[in-house]
């Protein structure tokens, strides 16, 4: 007869009170049974005597016994209930054999990118891209969401409008035309899960596998990812100080479907596209029939001025896609952002849209309508822009007092981060996981770069809008302590 003792673990059968007596005889049974401790043939207890020996019902026994005998791993015999034969257990070969019979586990495109990443990681001091998450007004948002809530019918449970709630659409254009020079109107845009549902919505839209894309470079690595997903060919175009510049060769030797830029506040190195290049950019795009993809992400927050307007509304009918997100503005588990597509393509891209996205989220997205309609985005705006200043101007006077290296600060004229320039001799890579295991979390420059283009790039991009002021000298000193 079967040993229990060498079946079940009753100090752990006896500590899972909130799994059902019957249900945890089950599975230990069941788990025995399955890795080779009870083998065909092996004569189980009596209900009887396995009931009185676990301090359990005898029912509890007999259920057990029944659900085991209903799914055939054990049968009742003469001399009572034993364990079937269920032939030759499945083996469970190391990762190396399944890597060795089936190739890895993991396309080549994804490969060995990073570490697994937790939601604390992101409001690690430095992280690139978090707000200030501690000075939004959550009280209000939860009175807006409660009263959407409150408001919501039997009908918004299901699908609905796949380019996003009409409310909402109506407050985004308005507040694009009054804020950012945007030429649209509500029917123009479309609402998204954020940035990364854009650009892949876009990739897909505009463009058709093997055609070119422009990448800034050094660049947006999740842009890299939605373009590389959609089969399209990456052209590397290096930033300067004035943002990206094309040369005028590439349009004739490379020229692209697509070009991606972040001309308001480059991302990551922090420059500005100047007016020249804009125009010139748009020009050459309608020559040869491009759209141009600008990604608006933080714009709003200007610090040496009001923030300059889009793009897009500089010139009629301009070969611009706009792309926005609420994750900077307001906060990354919103997940909401927004497309305006050229009124040329407002209705096309629509109707294909709607076989593409099922949304959801209605209660978020008319408080978000609200917010925006009532006033309180354009406040929290302009209390997020006075507050980002103030931190960046903290971090700035921290690495003037702190820093040993010599490098270059790169950026600040606006946005959530600065880039610090980092000496040969200090390889980045190396800096931000010493950080890291500090617990500190830039990021390295390097890992920014377009494939194919130009090495050299050596910094670390540090976000600075939600390290409050008073923590950021000794962050800064915990910094200095990992270039050691």
């Amino acid at each position: 007869m079967a040993d229990l003792d060498l079946v079940i673990d009753r100090r752990q059968f006896a500590r899972r009170q909130s799994v059902p007596a019957q249900r945890r005889l089950y599975q230990a049974l069941r788990a025995a049974i399955l890795d080779g401790r009870l083998q065909a043939g092996a004569l189980l207890p009596a209900s009887r005597v396995l009931a009185q020996d676990l301090g359990i019902a005898r029912n509890t026994a007999i259920h057990a016994y029944e659900q085991l005998g209903a799914e055939g791993y054990v049968q009742t015999s003469r001399q009572g209930t034993v364990v079937a034969a269920l032939g030759a257990a499945p083996e469970r070969p190391a990762r190396q054999a399944i890597e060795q019979a089936t190739g890895p586990a993991l396309s080549q495109r994804v490969a060995g990118r990073g570490r697994v990443r937790h939601p604390e990681d992101d409001l690690r001091p430095f992280m690139p891209g978090t707000p200030a998450l501690d000075a939004f007004p959550f009280a209000l948002w939860r009175q807006l969401l409660e009263r959407a809530q409150r408001q919501a019918s039997s009908q918004d449970l299901g699908y609905r409008h796949a380019v996003g709630e009409p409310e909402l659409r109506q407050a985004i254009a308005t507040h694009l035309r009054a804020a950012r020079g945007v030429r649209c109107q509500a029917d123009q845009v479309i609402v998204t899960d954020g940035t990364q549902h854009s650009l892949d919505l876009c990739a897909h839209l505009l463009a058709d596998p093997g055609e070119r894309v422009w990448m800034e470079h050094p660049g947006y690595g999740g842009a890299r990812t939605a373009f590389a997903a959609a089969g399209l060919v990456p052209v590397p175009i290096t930033v300067d100080a004035e943002g990206q510049q094309a040369m005028e060769s590439l349009w004739h030797t490379q020229a692209p479907r697509l070009v991606y830029a972040t001309p308001s506040h480059q991302y990551p190195l922090g420059s500005v596209l100047t007016l020249p290049r804009r125009l010139a950019l748009m020009e050459q795009a309608r020559r040869h029939g491009a759209w141009i993809l600008e990604d608006d992400y933080d714009s709003e927050f200007r610090h040496d001025g009001p923030p300059l307007a889009a793009m897009q509304g500089l010139v009629d009918d301009a070969p611009v896609v706009y792309l926005g997100t609420f994750s900077k503005s307001m906060f990354p588990g919103l997940r909401l952002g927004f497309i305006v597509m050229p009124a040329a393509l407002a209705d096309r891209a629509v109707a294909v849209v709607g076989e593409l996205v099922r949304q959801g989220r209605v209660a978020e997205q008319r408080a978000l309508a609200t917010f925006i309609h009532e006033g309180h985005f354009a406040r929290h705006l302009r209390r997020m822009r006075r507050l980002y200043a103030a931190r960046q101007q903290a971090l700035r006077e921290s690495l003037s007092r702190h820093w040993p290296l010599d490098g270059a600060v790169l950026g600040g004229q606006g946005g959530m981060h600065l880039v610090l320039s980092l000496p040969a001799d200090h390889p980045d890579a190396e800096v931000a996981e010493r950080a890291w295991a500090l617990g500190l979390s830039p990021r390295p420059l390097s890992s920014y770069g377009t494939p194919g283009g130009a090495a050299g790039f050596n910094g670390l991009v540090m976000g600075y809008a939600h390290v409050p002021q008073a923590a950021v000298d000794g962050h800064v000193q915990t910094l200095v302590d990992a270039l050691r």
